[in-house]
């Protein structure tokens, strides 16, 4: 593998900056921050594996498995062993809810799972179709290609861990819509949203909006506000030494009352105990 190819991460990038549609090898490094991106990303280790925080978990993706997650899912490598080069792949979202994969496989992509593949065999085809996809993407003549194949690889891996086959209830002409109201969310968590507003930040009657959205993710506007914000608040426990107070206010919450019972709803603990036992 050609040195002079390989990308590495960026601690001075802008968050949310997009990457497109992309496929390219990387050199393993710790990311002194987390990335966000709207795409959804895939990752291959050849060789070696990699341990990232998201949110406030480590998951560590083994040699020789295809992984998935959404890239606007707060990502951090933590931890690496081997520094061969590894694949990255991103894939718009919109083209990912264009494919029509099952709702079970969108609903836990969607859902900030890390997906991976189940099926070991087929890991020997996954670096083959990998190598392709680096070399073709350069190509504009490749890229309907390209984009046929990781649709299919997609659908053998949502075959393969999902037992639902159904698919997802949403109109292409609305996946941008979706996008952008997710877009909105985690740009503004941290300040006063009403429905209303994420509206009209699309274009959309706020009820129509809150229709489409919780058919993509299965959650109303308002319960993806609420999870944004914990979310967030759970990094802050883990990563600072902010008081739970300040941490409060820094995600969306008028008052630490609001915050702590959130809070407990969502975790069954209480911000104190959270640090605590993490």
């Amino acid at each position: 593998m050609n040195s002079e190819i390989l990308n590495k991460f960026d601690g001075k990038r802008e968050e949310f900056l997009p990457y497109g549609l992309a496929c390219e090898l990387w050199t393993p490094c710790l990311m002194p921050k987390s990335d966000r991106h709207n795409e959804i990303e895939i990752n291959y280790f050849p060789s070696g594996e990699m341990t990232y925080l998201f949110h406030e978990y480590k998951i560590t993706i083994p040699s020789k498995t295809l992984s998935l997650f959404w890239g606007l899912v707060p990502h951090q490598i933590v931890n690496y062993e081997g520094n061969s080069p590894y694949y990255v792949c991103t894939i718009p979202f919109s083209q990912f809810l264009d494919w029509n994969l099952p709702a079970q496989f969108i609903d836990k992509v969607l859902k900030g799972e890390v997906l991976m593949e189940s099926v070991d065999t087929f890991s020997r085809y996954d670096e083959f179709l990998l190598k392709n996809w680096v070399e073709g993407i350069r190509h504009p003549k490749s890229i309907e290609l390209i984009l046929l194949e990781m649709q299919a690889r997609l659908m053998r891996m949502a075959n393969n861990l999902c037992d639902k086959k159904e698919n997802i209830l949403i109109d292409a002409h609305e996946t941008t819509m979706v996008e952008n109201m997710a877009i909105y969310i985690v740009k503004n968590y941290a300040d006063p949203i009403k429905l209303a507003d994420i509206g009209k930040a699309v274009g959309l009657h706020p009820d129509y909006a809150n229709s489409i959205f919780k058919r993509a993710f299965g959650c109303t506007l308002s319960e993806y506000v609420m999870e944004e914000r914990i979310a967030h608040a759970q990094r802050k426990l883990l990563s600072t030494n902010m008081s739970i107070t300040e941490i409060a206010f820094d995600c969306g919450f008028n008052s630490t009352g609001r915050f702590n019972a959130a809070f407990q709803k969502m975790n069954g603990c209480t911000p104190r105990e959270f640090r605590k036992k993490n």
